[in-house]
Parts: structure tokens; sequence; C-alpha cells
């Protein structure tokens, strides 16, 4: 049986694309923090450079010695939003240091320029979501967050109505990159402290001084498991997504205790996210279409989507005791090459998609939208979707990308792991006085627990 399991794991790695997605390093600024913004930053680049030195070194020995390739290593940090600093400016040279340290510890990316905003905003706040733009324009690898809403507050609509003007903003600030700096935003509701993945990790105050979360993916391993399925009943491929979900999350934990233990930092969460990547094969739509749908986003693939996550999230509990982060299924259409070809072939659009986030890991999540697209209606997208996640008592998030100049059926290109995108059309219809009204929608009636 042993011998059986290691040809197993050996094959998911050389032919199925099962990776460790990430190892994020979290660290604590919160004693980096003061009232002169030139300290703090001394201080934040000292902490990172010093905590973080030998992370990705250390990723590699392990990868290498065990053959698991560890595709990123990522840093998250303490919502810099708490640094509380008097203007754009200085917010802007706290980040500026942020993206130098990730730079000089040869990390891929850094979140955590991050506020918490679900019940109200601070002044320091609105000075922090006036700096975002820049932020993402004038930083490499920096990715930024907000939380805008949670089940037990409700929803922050004042922040929302923003959060049209600063996506639109930061698209025409990184109009020659194809708005890429969009790329590096989400917004959350319900949004977690022990997230490993990006734009949305941020190491959360309830955490400790810093810690080592991980991220698993293997969408390729799930469909090949899938193929040999043929006339099995949906109960009967829930249970081997589920088998094979265990695999993945024992591989991953092996993987994180033993970059743990050689870093001397503590083990947080595994993330079992299913995770696609635009490299053929690796595709959580494509596992969709192995279920019997013809094409992702045709009638049915909510209902497929929630076995898939339902699955994977109870293999994964029974193979760890530190199952965190968001752990499910993502559904980024530039990352799934299934994902694209759905939206171009008609088969999956916005509206569509975010049925299905009522019932997966995240969100909307990088969607490309005209860039002549109304802030009022971005705001309004983002207002649907954070409305899902009140509601359900779950995570989602809004991660959107109005490309600049870009009109529908277009696409834009971003590369690597990002990958490329067809513009998506909108409404268009207005929701501008609607979104105009402002203020906050009340929590709902479950959220009164105590």
């Amino acid at each position: 049986m042993i011998y059986k399991d290691i040809i197993e794991t050996i094959k998911m790695i050389e032919e199925e694309n099962l990776d460790i997605r990430t190892t994020t390093l979290g660290i604590s600024l919160l004693d980096c923090f003061s009232d002169d913004y030139k300290k703090t930053s001394k201080k934040i680049y000292d902490k990172i450079t010093s905590i973080s030195k030998d992370l990705v070194k250390t990723a590699n020995q392990v990868g290498d010695e065990f053959g698991i390739s560890i595709v990123n290593k990522r840093l998250s940090v303490t919502p810099i939003s708490l640094a509380h600093a008097k203007s754009v400016d200085e917010y802007l040279e706290i980040a500026k240091v942020l993206d130098k340290a990730a730079k000089d510890v040869g990390v891929d990316i850094l979140g955590g320029y991050s506020a918490l905003v679900q019940k109200g905003m601070t002044k320091s706040d609105e000075i922090f979501f006036d700096s975002i733009p820049y932020v993402l324009e004038a930083t490499d690898n920096v990715c930024s967050s907000v939380n805008v809403a949670s089940t037990k507050t409700g929803i922050n609509f004042d922040a929302i109505k923003k959060l049209g003007h600063i996506i639109k903003k930061t698209a025409y600030l990184t109009r020659e990159n194809e708005s890429f700096g969009c790329a590096k935003f989400v917004v959350f509701a319900n949004a977690v402290e022990d997230n490993p993945f990006m734009a949305g990790a941020f190491h959360g105050v309830g955490e400790g001084e810093c810690v080592i979360n991980v991220g698993v993916s293997g969408p390729g391993v799930v469909k090949t498991a899938l193929e040999n399925m043929q006339g099995a009943t949906l109960d009967e491929v829930a249970e081997v997504i589920k088998k094979t979900a265990f695999k993945i999350t024992r591989a991953g934990q092996l993987i994180g205790n033993e970059v743990s233990k050689r870093i001397g930092v503590p083990f947080g969460i595994l993330d079992l996210s299913l995770a696609p990547t635009p490299e053929l094969g690796d595709s959580v739509a494509q596992i969709l279409e192995v279920m019997g749908l013809e094409r992702c986003g045709t009638h049915g693939s909510t209902a497929a989507l929630a076995m898939l996550t339902d699955a994977v999230k109870k293999g994964g509990i029974m193979a760890s005791g530190n199952v965190g982060g968001l752990s499910g299924a993502f559904i980024p259409v530039s990352e799934d090459n299934r994902m694209i070809a759905a939206v171009e072939d008609k088969a999956l659009n916005i509206d569509k998609l975010e049925a299905m986030t009522s019932v997966c890991s995240v969100g909307l999540d990088m969607i490309a939208i005209p860039g002549d697209t109304p802030e009022s209606t971005i705001s309004a997208i983002i207002a649907d979707e954070i409305s899902i996640g009140v509601i359900n008592n779950k995570t989602t998030a809004v991660r959107v990308i109005p490309a600049y100049g870009k009109k529908e059926g277009e696409m834009a290109d971003w590369g690597g792991l990002f990958g490329v995108a067809p513009v998506m059309s909108v409404n268009p219809y207005s929701s501008e006085d609607f979104v105009n009204r402002g203020g906050r929608i009340p929590a709902p009636v479950h959220s009164f627990k105590n």
C-alpha cells in the first residue's frame, strides 16, 4: 500500500501538475508602527529582511529534496492602514519600502497593503484609500486588499462607493501595462487572517509574531482522477474527489512542516484551494467539464462546483488538523484556460460567475471588463458579490480589471501566472443612483448570535 501511494504521488507531481502553489511567511508589523513614518519604514524593512532572509532558499531546498515544486514564495504583513500615516505620500513611502524588502529577500510578491473597514472608516483609512492607486502603480510586488463587509457588521457601502473610483484610477495609472495594477487589488467580505493566496493575503492582528502558511493546488490531479469515472454516480465522483484532496493535502502538510522547521517559524495553516494556472490541464473549469458539462458555465455548473468545493474541504480536513485560509476551489477567469474558452464561447458571463461564487472559495476573480465601465457599475458589481458573502456567512471577493482602452471581446494579457483575460460585457443599465446613496447595509438577521 505504501509503495502504491508513493507511485501515485510521483505521478501526481510529474504528470498532473501537483505543486505547492505557495509558502507564505506572515509577519506582524505591529511593533514597527510609530508616529514617524520614516522610523516606521526603517523598522518594517529591518524586520521583514531579518525574518524572511532564508525563506526562498529554504523553500527551494525543500522542494528539490522532496521533488515537489514550490511555485511561489510570498510574504504577508499586518494591514498597513494600521500604521496610521498622515498623508498619501507617507503611505506611498511605506509601500515602496515593502516593495524593496520583498525584492531584496527574493520573494515573488507581498500582500498586506490592506485595510479593514467593514463597519466604518477613520480619517487615516480615508487617506489610505486615496493612496491605493499610486501604490499599485509605483510598486512591482505589493498587493492590496480591503475588507468592506462581514456577516457580523453588515456592508460599508460608503467604502464600496469609493472603490469604483479607486479601481478606475488604478486602471488609468497602469494603462501602459493593460491596467495590471487592478490585478493586484481585491475587495473582500469576511476576509480571513491566514490566507496565503494573493492578492488578498495579510497577516491578521490575531496572528502571532510570524507564521508559515502553505497553499497547495492540484486541479490537474483531480481532473485525471475523474477521467476514468465515466458512468459513475455523483456521490461516487464526490468520494474520489475527497480521496484525491486527502492525498494532495498530505503532500502540502509534509512540505509546510519541513519549511517551518528549517526556518524556525511556527507552521500555521494549510490552504487546500484548487487554484488553476494558465497551464494546460491545470484547470478548475476542466474538472467541471470532465464531470459531464459540455462547457463550464452551462446549466449545472453551480451544482458541480458546489460538490467539488465540498468534497475538497472534506478530504482536506481528514488529512490535516491545520486546514485554514480559504480552502475550496478558485475560479479566476484569466488564470484558467478552460474558463477563458467558456467566455469566448459565450457559455460563461459575469452573471453566471456570480452565481457560482456562492459556492466556491472566493468570488469574482481576475475578470477583465471594458475600460469605459462607469465607476458606479464597478461599485455595484462589488456590492452584489459582497452581499453574497455577507448573507451566506462566507468569504467572497472581487478582483476586477477595467482594461483601459479595451472593449468587449478584446484580450488583456498580463503574462505568467496572471494569464490572459477576454474582456467581458457588463450590464449596460445604470446603478448610479443606488450606489450614490452610500451609508451602510445592516447586518443580516442571522448575524445576531450572542
